[in-house]
């Protein structure tokens, strides 16, 4: 039975029907306000290469790896200049001692709970963004969208090395951030929420 490029076409759009929540979720978190532009440029990107998806049980694997290079490419043209990062301080920061230490919620028996439950999502989301590219992504396909390890450095096409390095390295900023978004937000306050 030959397939029709009417076929074709119907199968792309139930893929895409299906996978778009998923991939609009994965872009938003990826770049904040440009998702729906990023997910635009994958469906398009998809379509030009539909011929390519050989084994179609494999397509939305296809349209999350087309997914990340769309929201790369994003993020490289919004980009002037890449984040310096100091990776010695970032190593030593530890945001468990940083609460102990600063104490920002005298006499709380909860002081990392209530240190993270003055973050909503919104917040996350904004020192999300404050990380460099290259270890957003790895952060945000693992714990954000339940990738394993393995799967990332799939989708990103690296070695399994290089994604645990990313993810090690970016926890480490994403405390650092977490700290620097909450004190300059008036996060470190008592009753603030």
């Amino acid at each position: 039975m030959q397939v029709t490029e009417a076929d074709q076409r119907e199968d792309f759009r139930q893929m895409v029907r299906a996978e778009l929540p998923r991939l609009y979720m994965i872009a938003r978190s990826l770049l904040g306000t440009d998702a729906e532009d990023a997910v635009q440029d994958c469906m398009v990107k998809a379509f030009e290469r539909l011929d390519q998806l050989r084994d179609p049980a494999a397509g939305a694997a296809w349209l999350r790896s087309i997914l990340v290079n769309c929201c790369r490419d994003r993020s490289r043209a919004r980009a002037r200049q890449p984040v310096a990062v100091d990776f010695e301080e970032v190593e030593d920061f530890s945001l468990y001692r940083k609460i102990a230490y600063e104490d920002p919620f005298p006499y709380s028996d909860s002081l990392h709970l209530d240190f993270l439950q003055g973050f909503g999502q919104e917040d996350v989301r904004a020192v999300l963004l404050r990380l460099p590219e290259i270890y957003r992504v790895a952060l945000v396909l693992v714990y954000m969208h339940g990738f394993l390890a393995k799967e990332a450095a799939a989708i990103l096409r690296v070695p399994l090395g290089t994604v645990l390095a990313r993810l090690h390295r970016g926890r480490k900023l994403f405390e650092k951030q977490m700290w620097d978004y909450a004190e300059e937000n008036g996060l470190l306050k008592e009753g603030v929420r």
